[in-house]
């Protein structure tokens, strides 16, 4: 079996399910059974997943998991993506790889994410959500997902809780044990040939082996292209008398960007007697993203002529634009803390700091654009993506600079915490039977800081695209369409640099932007528990409460006419509260093959930091005046969730489960515009403004099933008895209500953000004689990601449905050949206002393969 595991390493793309109380404060598992050299739950092997089902039986909550091999590797490129084939997980992507997990149709802000029990710092200016895409998967051990938190949790989990683990060497439980896997690649569509590396090294010593430690290094660099159709967001009649249907523009946007992943940890571990056990974890990713991005825009239509229902011909105004991006973000952590036995009972102490980075060293856009009706255009909107072709030639000379901007951002948030948990056998029903108290303190610093400033072509100077042009690759999406001329960033920052005087400041479009992000937010949670764990023949009760007190304190900046780019912070807010969160989880075992789970529990949803910060922005341009504003005094969501499971075990090897919940959610955050609004706005007295700022409306509920199964064909004469399928599937309905006020105000059922109703994955898999191959398919259906004035400008991504092939043979116990395909079925990602038939955009990325060898020893 150990020789099996090997095989099929890095192919393994099975997700074994896993109910399990989890322990926060624990660096790792612990159980001696788990600690064998193919110990890793989700292998692929049978060895590994014979013991993750025997987990799940014991388990007394919710939870899923997807385990790395033997070698420690997860089967995707990053943490988002492995943990997309867990039943009821989805993804949101970027640039077609997984970034953001969403829960049962759950918002990633509402998710809660640890790395070894330790909360995790998001790099994110807007919001709470972790990037799982900065994470490499070869530092992973294992991603623990909890759907019914225990009181022992922390409570900012509506969607549920995503723990990462890193390995320790006393989870291999050998005196030394090392490693390494290299792998290359190639992109269809640009051509590309991504690489990447990794080493682990570690072991056990000392004369009783008390000592243990672990060294895990990875590189990865891949070079990505994504072909961006660039459609529109207001289809509408430009012709009342023929009411023909017209989109407002028409885009191409060629992304180059190379993505450069860099990743360590280090594990030391003491465990001087099998009572009193000592950990101290160190970790670092980072994550580099340059970019270059070329546009070609044709809008603002005017003079349509020979009409029909889908085809005709208008003048318009052409746009090329380039923007450059660099983006450099890092985590790193450190942590430690032990475990001794105290009498009777169990003390776990653990502290940590943590901090987060998300540095935008440049973001710079050239727009060099023609006059308003220089283009003549004959569209065909027939098809999806449609087609603008310009039918008169226009020269480079005519396309002038209309404006360059430069942005620099950089958003810090640090977490210093500590815990204490104490656990106690308890002489009630049996002797498994037991209580647990501890408590919790965490200290939250986020910051953002924008610098941005634009500026336009400065009277009677010459600046245009003949300039700084080149022609590049015409074709985009095959031979659909030509893609024209394009900008040299560098020949147009040589060509101000030659030509000072060019160009001059926008000061008030510069102000805004750079003032508006800039925030200072400070959050304390001081938290304690008690819970209790009853076995009572075959029945497990889990009952719990949590107190946590909430600490608010947030500084911004506000905004006017006379303010300068130089402001500083003088707009503050603060606040304070207290939640009592209860909770019961419970398990019956109805036959030996039948588990039954129920879960009553309450959770806690804190509002983004940008949406705490008290700026406030005037513009008394317009008419009426406008105002923008934070909302220090949000309240956070609240949430009642039920769960509830039946599990039944197959012969041999296997499981059904079939399960349900809801959750009823309090205090819902929706951005919205109130109208007519009197009084004093950052010092100026206002009179019938619009002012927008982001408020709760009443509440909002999630509700659905999940349907899992997996299941090895061993009862198959051999050699079918290799074959085998896991497959899970969830069905989710959901919708906040309300007002949303506005110049329409929305009232009733509103959507939730990033709720799909329709999320599976399904795989086959054989494994026999050393070989293994699996596929993978993974869907999720639309969910809403812009809230428009009514439901017919509400904007959706669409649905995804992604194959992805691996497999692997292996050549000695210690070698291992592994070849992969991802998105066999070149699955865009696509987002549509209304209707699917109005695209807004469509980014296609083609096929990727990636082939290798790794060693273990």
């Amino acid at each position: 079996m150990a020789a099996l595991a090997a095989g099929i390493a890095v192919s393994a793309l099975c997700v074994t399910t896993v109910d399990a109380q989890t322990a926060p404060a624990r660096s790792m598992p612990e159980r001696a059974d788990l600690a064998e050299p193919a110990d890793i739950v989700v292998t692929g092997t049978r060895a590994g997943e014979r013991k993750a089902i025997e987990e799940k039986r014991k388990a007394d909550n919710f939870v899923d998991a997807i385990y790395a091999n033997d070698v420690g590797k997860l089967p995707d490129q990053n943490v988002a993506e492995a943990v997309r084939r867990i039943p009821g997980l989805s993804v949101a992507n970027d640039q077609g790889e997984g970034r953001y997990v969403i829960i049962r149709g759950i918002n990633p802000d509402l998710v809660n994410v640890t790395l070894n029990g330790m909360t995790l710092p998001a790099p994110e200016p807007e919001g709470r959500q972790v990037k799982l895409d900065d994470i490499p998967s070869a530092l992973i051990s294992a991603v623990v997902v909890t759907k019914s938190l225990t009181a022992d949790q922390d409570a900012n989990a509506i969607g549920g809780s995503v723990d990462i683990r890193t390995l320790s060497a006393f989870d291999r439980n050998k005196a030394y044990f090392a490693d390494a896997r290299a792998a290359y690649g190639w992109s269809k569509l640009n051509d590309g040939h991504p690489y990447e590396g990794d080493i682990q090294v570690g072991g056990l010593f000392g004369p009783d082996r008390q000592f243990g430690a672990v060294l895990s290094v990875n590189y990865s660099k891949r070079p990505i292209e994504s072909e961006n159709f660039q459609g529109s967001t207001n289809y509408r009649v430009p012709v009342a008398a023929n009411g023909f249907v017209v989109p407002d523009q028409y885009g191409l946007r060629d992304y180059n960007l190379t993505r450069t992943r860099k990743g360590a940890v280090l594990n030391l571990d003491w465990r001087p007697s099998d009572t009193t056990k000592v950990f101290l974890r160190g970790t670092y990713s980072a994550f580099d993203d340059n970019e270059t991005r070329d546009q070609f825009i044709i809008d603002n239509e005017s003079a349509f002529t020979n009409q029909t229902a889908t085809t005709g011909t208008f003048r318009g105004r052409g746009s090329v634009r380039v923007r450059r991006r660099e983006e450099a973000d890092n985590t790193r952590s450190v942590q430690g803390g032990g475990d001794i036995d105290l009498g009777p009972g169990h003390v776990t102490i653990s502290g940590g700091y943590a901090r987060a980075q998300k540095r935008d060293p440049l973001r710079s856009e050239y727009n060099f654009r023609t006059g308003g009706t220089a283009l003549t255009v004959n569209y065909d909107v027939s098809g999806t993506p449609y087609v603008f072709v310009p039918a008169n030639a226009v020269a480079q000379t005519a396309y002038t600079l209309n404006s360059v901007n430069y942005d620099h951002r950089l958003a810090v948030e640090t977490l210093a915490q500590g815990r204490i948990d104490y656990s106690i056998p308890l002489a009630w029903g049996s002797d498994r039977s037991s209580i647990k108290i501890g408590a919790k303190y965490l200290d939250r610093h986020k910051t953002n800081d924008r610098d941005y400033v634009t500026y336009g072509l400065a009277a009677r100077r010459p600046f245009t695209l003949a300039d700084v042009s080149y022609l590049g690759d015409t074709s985009f999406y095959g031979s659909d369409y030509a893609f024209g001329p394009r900008i040299d960033y560098d020949r147009g920052q040589a060509y101000l640099a030659a030509h000072p005087g060019t160009i001059t400041l926008n000061t008030a479009g510069s102000i805004n932007n750079s003032l508006a992000n800039d925030y200072d937010v400070r959050e304390r949670i001081a938290a304690a528990y008690a819970m209790a764990t009853l076995k009572i023949e075959k029945l497990t009760l889990v009952p719990g409460i949590r107190v946590e007190q909430t600490r608010d304190r947030s500084a911004a900046k506000l905004i006017t006419a006379k303010s300068a780019l130089d402001s500083g912070f003088n707009s503050f807010g603060s606040k304070r509260y207290t939640d009592v969160f209860p909770g019961l989880n419970a398990r019956y075992d109805a036959t030996d093959d039948l588990v039954l789970r129920g879960a009553v529990t309450t959770s806690i949803g804190r509002p983004n930091y940008a949406q705490l910060a008290p700026f406030v922005s005037v513009d008394q341009t317009t008419n009426p005046n406008s105002v923008a504003r934070g909302n220090p005094d949000l309240k956070p969501y609240k949430a009642l969730n039920f769960d509830g499971a039946m599990e039944y075990y197959l012969p041999g090897q296997g499981l059904i489960s079939l399960g349900g919940f809801y959750k009823t959610l309090d205090n819902p955050i929706y951005a919205q515009s109130l109208l007519g609004q009197n009084g004093t706005f950052a010092g100026q007295a206002l009179t019938n403004a619009t002012v927008s700022t982001a408020l709760n409306i009443d509440k909002a509920k999630v509700y659905g099933v999940e349907i899992n199964l997996q299941t090895r064909f061993t009862f198959l004469p051999s050699p079918l008895d290799g074959f085998g399928v896991s497959a899970n599937y969830t069905r989710i309905w959901g919708n906040g209500n309300g007002t949303i006020l506005g110049a329409a105000p929305r009232t009733g059922d509103i959507p939730l953000f990033l709720q799909s109703k329709h999320v599976g994955t399904a795989q086959i898999f054989y494994e026999k004689y050393g070989f293994a191959v699996r596929a993978a398919f993974s869907y999720r259906s639309a969910y809403l990601d812009t809230l428009g004035s009514t439901a017919a400008l509400d904007q959706y991504t669409d649905a995804n449905g992604q194959l992805d092939v691996n497999a692997s043979y292996q050549v000695t116990p210690e070698l291992t050949f592994f070849t992969s395909a991802t998105n066999l079925t070149d699955a865009p990602w696509r987002r549509y206002i209304g209707t699917k038939a109005q695209l807004v955009e469509r980014e296609r990325y083609s096929v990727s393969f990636r082939w290798g060898a790794q060693l273990h020893f």
